[in-house]
């Protein structure tokens, strides 16, 4: 495996693989790799013949600065970690050599970035554009792995490569979750024993929505989820929303969409925690 730092060496092994007509499996990170980035990367193993991994904590994606400085880094260990699922090439570039100069560009993706984390974080999938795109330039992936965690952050990059022509195939994973069942995130290890103990609530109110409150109203299951969260003195819902899943709009009947997702944000202290569930 080998570990690059700037743009120019990742050109000279992006390069050498182009030469030979291989097939690339892109997996960006922002490191503090966890189970999740791992099977991710395990996937483009199995899918390409080369497999790149970046580890860069993107700043312009970050609107809360103590997010930004709070957010955990473990070089040494993610490229440990890296190495021990196969990968080929890790880019753990700096903030210089990706933003030589300002970044100022401004994406356009309608409605589906204004809902949602759009909405609570501004800013941040222009952030996420941003960074992608870059990236994507730079490594020129045959297919790029995102985990379904992220459920907008998916839709956005969806958008991002169909309405700026990028030639990379989007790979879309399963949620990969803890045992007891709180999504894979590198904030987790930012959450104190007793909020970790609290957390996996989250997750089991969306299941048990789902499961068991197909009869319910739109509203009433969004009345239902807050409440049942927000009963625990660690949790404070910041938003629930239930969506079209190819659009992110809010429905107000479960015939409105389709295909409907529940997408949920959760303040754990300092912790910000999402998670989503599909409803069908």
């Amino acid at each position: 495996m080998k570990t690059v730092t700037t743009v120019k060496a990742l050109h000279a092994e992006i390069s050498r693989v182009k030469e030979q007509d291989l097939s690339i499996g892109f997996v960006p990170t922002m490191g503090a790799l966890h189970k999740g980035h791992l099977e991710l990367m395990k996937t483009a193993r199995t899918n390409n013949n080369i497999v790149v991994v970046s580890i860069f904590v993107n700043p312009t994606q970050f609107n809360n600065p103590n997010d930004l400085r709070n957010y955990p880094r473990t070089i040494d260990q993610d490229i440990a970690k890296c190495e021990s699922v196969g990968v080929d090439i890790v880019f753990a570039p700096t903030v210089e050599e990706v933003y030589p100069i300002p970044d100022n560009r401004v994406f356009d993706f309608g409605n589906l970035d204004k809902v949602m984390e759009g909405e609570h974080r501004p800013g941040h999938f222009n952030g996420v554009a941003q960074v992608v795109s870059k990236l994507f330039s730079m490594v020129k992936p045959t297919r790029s792995y995102f985990g379904q965690k992220d459920f907008q952050q998916l839709a956005v990059i969806r958008a991002l490569v169909k309405d700026y022509s990028i030639d990379v195939d989007i790979v879309a994973c399963p949620t990969f979750r803890e045992d007891d069942g709180l999504a894979m995130s590198s904030r987790n290890a930012l959450l104190s024993a007793e909020q970790r103990a609290n957390v996996p609530i989250i997750s089991k109110t969306l299941f048990a929505a789902r499961n068991n409150l197909a009869q319910k109203s739109v509203k009433e299951v969004i009345d239902w989820v807050t409440t049942e969260i927000n009963a625990n003195n660690e949790l404070d819902v910041e938003y629930f929303e239930i969506s079209n899943a190819n659009t992110l709009q809010p429905i107000t009947k479960w015939s409105d969409a389709d295909e409907v997702v529940g997408c949920i944000a959760v303040q754990v202290g300092n912790v910000r925690l999402i998670d989503n569930v599909i409803f069908k």
